[in-house]
């Protein structure tokens, strides 16, 4: 397995976040890769590099999943916040929610909350930067796998993602880095890509980056919308106007047994569908220590999910997702991989 890792990523770090009507210290911290790095070179799962340079296909990447005046909003918005006045971290405070509609404002309150959907959010001098260099280890890990140099590569991306629309910041995630290497596969010949999100939240952003295709099949096992954020995406009526979306939400305090089988079906789905390759965006929020979710699993059930995955013997990208018990973070994305690895190994071609 290759591991695809930017230092990059520590341009974005959030002094504050919103939380429960406080501001707070933010969650999504560069530690977490860190340790992940750390973690997942001690566990002897294979080389780290660095991605691809940037360059004119990695804005090509971006196009195929993002809107480009999305694009060049997120690139030049914090040196907007500063040009208007503003210091420190950039935050929206007003949506284009029910009952407001119009087009882009041009003032930078405004263009903030047109292009998020969270106030949670933040954007930081570096968050460009490091948003940025995560979608490139997402695209170089795709690359290696559409090309046969690895049938296993882990984006060890941070900013996350999975919860970035084509045209909208949240959840911590500004690019879809799952999304960017599910088009790359594609874009490199796989005919048909399954999205696995294994995170504790909605991949409310894949879902609807991908929702009126049916060449790209989205699945996400998680904490229930009608109690958890995103709370308005993830329900399991929401299949798309193909059918190509899944959904498996999962009631506050599930532990394996319970998200186990929902596994299980999800991986029926991947089966059913034929797929040539998958994406897994892994957030280990799951675990039961973690300080924002609230599900029970354990650091020892990780390796048994990562191998019930690799079994499929698919070639295989995993996008870092969530997870934010700093502490145990690397300790449970190593289990998940090498359970992974293992698994591919003895169940692969």
């Amino acid at each position: 397995m290759l591991t695809v890792f930017s230092p990059d990523h520590a341009q974005h770090h959030a002094r504050a976040e919103l939380i429960d009507g406080q501001m707070l210290p933010a969650v999504e911290v560069p530690a977490r890769a860190e340790q992940v790095l750390t973690a997942v070179r001690a566990a002897g799962l294979g080389a780290v590099v660095e991605p691809d340079p940037d360059g004119p296909a990695d804005r090509a990447a971006l196009e195929r999943v993002h809107e480009p005046r999305y694009l060049d909003f997120l690139e030049g918005a914090h040196r907007q916040w500063l040009a208007e006045g503003h210091d420190g971290d950039a935050l929206p405070l007003c949506w284009p929610a029910r009952g407001l509609q119009g087009p882009e404002p041009e003032a930078i309150d405004g263009r903030l909350g047109y292009w998020s959907f969270d106030a949670g959010t933040p954007v930081t001098s570096g968050t460009w930067a490091a948003a940025t260099a995560a979608a490139r280890c997402a695209r170089t890990a795709a690359l290696v796998v559409a090309e046969g140099v690895e049938r296993l590569a882990f984006a060890l991306c941070r900013p996350p993602g999975h919860h970035a629309y084509a045209d909208q910041m949240g959840g911590y995630c500004f690019l879809n880095n799952a999304a960017v290497a599910a088009q790359v596969l594609r874009d490199s010949g796989a005919g048909r890509v399954v999205v696995l999100d294994v995170d504790y939240h909605h991949g409310n952003g894949t879902q609807g980056i991908f929702w009126a295709r049916d060449d790209v099949l989205t699945l996400s096992i998680h904490a229930d919308p009608r109690q958890e954020y995103p709370y308005f995406a993830g329900y399991a009526s929401e299949v798309g106007p193909s059918g190509r979306n899944r959904n498996f939400p999962l009631p506050s305090g599930t532990a394996i047994d319970a998200w186990a089988e929902a596994l299980e079906a999800a991986l029926g789905e991947v089966r059913a569908f034929g797929a040539d390759a998958l994406v897994v965006p892994l957030g280990v929020d799951t675990y039961e220590g973690d300080p924002i979710s609230r599900f029970r699993l354990t650091t020892s059930d990780f390796p048994g999910v990562g191998a019930a995955i690799g079994a499929l013997g698919l070639p295989t990208v995993v996008t870092m997702e969530g997870g934010y018990a700093v502490d145990a973070l690397g300790a449970n994305v190593a289990a998940f991989l090498t359970g992974l690895a293992a698994a591919h190994v003895a169940g692969g071609p």
